[in-house]
């Protein structure tokens, strides 16, 4: 369900992709080394708490998210990780840890780290633990819309 309703969308836009379908995997290092990704092309997807909603925080696989920067650059001291509980209300057709990087499907607006827009491709978690979605950085960003901020914990 999860990868139709990204799928379908991609399609809709007419945006080239590519599915990747690799083992159950619950991190997303281990995402990236399954679907042979280096972990800098791997766009993990954090949900957030702000202030009056929710975010996504996407960064590499490799990196954790800095709250502090993130607050810093929005402007707010209220961020905070979402429960997971919090998670599945959101994104109900997802598997929760596996959320694709598209809030504009859940309406939640979107913070990118500048490190996934060196690259020309970025691979992510296309809502299930055994599927990921690679797809050129170019498309998201016009797609998506999102917030390029660095939010990373010092490299």
């Amino acid at each position: 369900m999860p990868l139709n309703r990204v799928t379908e969308y991609l399609e809709d836009a007419h945006v080239s992709y590519e599915v990747v379908h690799h083992h159950v995997d619950y991190t997303a290092q281990e995402t990236a080394a399954d679907t042979q990704t280096p972990g800098r092309e791997f766009a993990k997807t954090v949900v957030l708490g702000l202030p009056g909603g929710h975010a996504m925080a996407v960064v590499p696989a490799l990196y954790k998210v800095d709250l502090e920067k993130i607050r810093q650059g929005i402007g707010s001291r209220q961020v905070r990780l979402a429960e997971e509980e919090v998670m599945a209300r959101l994104c109900p057709d997802c598997d929760v840890g596996a959320e694709p990087p598209f809030g504009n499907l859940y309406d939640m607006p979107v913070f990118v780290d500048p490190t996934l827009a060196k690259d020309e491709f970025i691979t992510f978690n296309g809502g299930t633990h055994a599927d990921a979605i690679r797809m050129r950085f170019s498309d998201y960003e016009r797609l998506v819309h999102p917030t390029i901020m660095d939010m990373v914990v010092e490299r």
